[in-house]
């Protein structure tokens, strides 16, 4: 979203593409809710949204994710979108989950694109607030209206600072929600990856008698 990070993923792979937001400068950080950052998370959805228009589907990251196995295994094929939560209430099914777009998969077909336009529209409807705001407002009444199979993912599997996951042996990713700041997220995630480092460094045998945890309190974790 900005030059220098087209750059370095064209230094990485050839699979890059530049998303510009006209009016706004992304060479710096976007602090929470402000109008910058409201562009840049509907902008995404944007963005997303053309995507499954072109017939791909997808899985978006944030960049505060940190990724340790796969998360793909625990998407269920049936699923249209499938989503991480910032709390899970223990039904993937459930639309009382709290869903937090930072992993997102979405399959295209068009229940999907359907409901993403819609979603993608509805920012009229509540002006001042960012996507994920507006996809908790909008899930009952438009997956009723399109059939769309939503699926909140466990926070077991794909945890978060807002909900931990303790369970060294099954988490998949670790999002540092319920986090404000730049500098804030990146001290508590070099934390959490120390932590992943220290599991690593034992045999799965070593590992059966040993109790794991992450580093706490940290400025947002804890």
């Amino acid at each position: 979203m900005d030059p220098k990070a087209y750059q370095r993923c064209k230094e990485v792979h050839f699979y890059c593409y530049f998303l510009e937001t006209k009016g706004v400068n992304y060479t710096s950080e976007k602090f929470f809710m402000t109008k910058d950052y409201l562009e840049m998370m509907w902008g995404r959805n944007g963005f997303q949204l053309s995507i499954l228009e072109l017939g791909y589907n997808f899985l978006f990251t944030d960049v505060d994710i940190m990724w340790f196995r796969n998360p793909l295994r625990h998407i269920a094929i049936t699923s249209h979108i499938a989503i991480s939560s910032d709390f899970f209430i223990g039904d993937e099914d459930s639309l009382s989950n709290f869903p937090n777009g930072g992993l997102l998969y979405a399959r295209s077909c068009n229940t999907t694109i359907q409901f993403y336009r819609s979603w993608h529209n509805a920012r009229d409807d509540f002006p001042g607030m960012h996507e994920q705001n507006v996809f908790n407002q909008i899930k009952k009444n438009y997956t009723e209206k399109f059939g769309v199979k939503l699926q909140f993912l466990n926070t077991a599997y794909c945890g978060g600072f807002c909900q931990l996951s303790h369970d060294f042996d099954k988490i998949c990713t670790m999002h540092a929600n319920c986090c404000v700041g730049l500098g804030s997220k990146v001290n508590d995630l070099k934390n959490v990856l120390n932590s992943w480092k220290y599991y690593k460094s034992f045999s799965l045998e070593e590992r059966k008698g040993k109790k794991f945890q992450w580093k706490v309190p940290g400025i947002c974790i804890h």
